[in-house]
């Protein structure tokens, strides 16, 4: 009941006209939601720690660490993470690195390369694959690595099966050849990684995409009265409006 309360409160946070939508879509039978955000004019950034240092976990608890009349518009994990739920692989926020750039592969999901990184500017954000990354060493003002990429260069990760039984809720994001588009997407069924890539690259038509995480995936998006409950998460995205109240 607590809980309940609490979700509720959240959701009924103030809000204004947003570059943040969301809908319910789906595509070849299998269901989608996706957020998609212009980059350009939303405050589009990561989550990790609150001011002590303590690392957030919680939707509900960035909320917290807003100054009054900042909301969180849309949010979701970004990123594998540790046990103790430090990043897995390279981590900027504010410019400022945490973890270091991983370029071996490794166990898991985030091991299996091509993997990438989700970088972001003020006016723009690119999935970037983790040795093109290494290569070009982009400046990002965020950057988050997970794995593996989804689609590379408008093609299909080449180790995605396409008959597949590993399914999950699956989520992940990718941005628009101009880098002023992220499209966020969650599943609303269990997918495989061929499924949940072939909708990024089919419908959205975004020629790189990356994957964020499976069994632990979660979304917050008041504007369709969601705001996903969980076990605490290392790594979020979001984004942060001003309500006009």
């Amino acid at each position: 009941m607590i809980r309940a309360l609490l979700t509720a409160a959240f959701l009924a946070l103030p809000s204004m006209a947003a570059a943040v939508v969301c809908e319910d879509t789906s595509y070849e039978g299998n269901r989608f939601t996706l957020c998609t955000v212009d980059v350009a004019t939303e405050e589009l950034r990561l989550f990790l720690r609150d001011t002590d240092g303590a690392i957030l976990g919680q939707f509900r608890d960035i909320q917290r660490e807003l100054a009054d009349r900042r909301f969180l518009a849309f949010a979701m994990n970004a990123g594998m993470y540790h046990s103790d739920r430090r990043p897995v692989g390279h981590y900027v926020e504010f410019g400022d690195q945490e973890t270091p750039l991983l370029t071996k592969a490794s166990k898991g999901n985030f091991g299996l390369l091509p993997n990438g990184v989700f970088c972001i500017n003020d006016t723009r954000a690119d999935v970037i694959e983790t040795l093109t990354f290494a290569t070009t060493k982009p400046a990002c003002e965020h950057a988050t690595q997970s794995g593996p990429m989804l689609v590379i260069d408008g093609e299909l990760h080449p180790r995605f099966l396409v008959d597949s039984t590993s399914k999950f809720i699956r989520n992940g994001v990718g941005t628009s050849a101009d880098g002023k588009t992220a499209h966020f997407v969650i599943s609303r069924n269990s997918v495989t990684f061929h499924e949940f890539g072939r909708y990024f690259r089919d419908v959205l038509q975004t020629p790189n995409a990356l994957y964020f995480d499976g069994k632990i995936s979660r979304l917050h998006a008041p504007a369709i009265n969601r705001s996903d409950p969980g076990f605490l998460m290392g790594p979020i995205v979001g984004v942060v409006e001003t309500s006009a109240n």
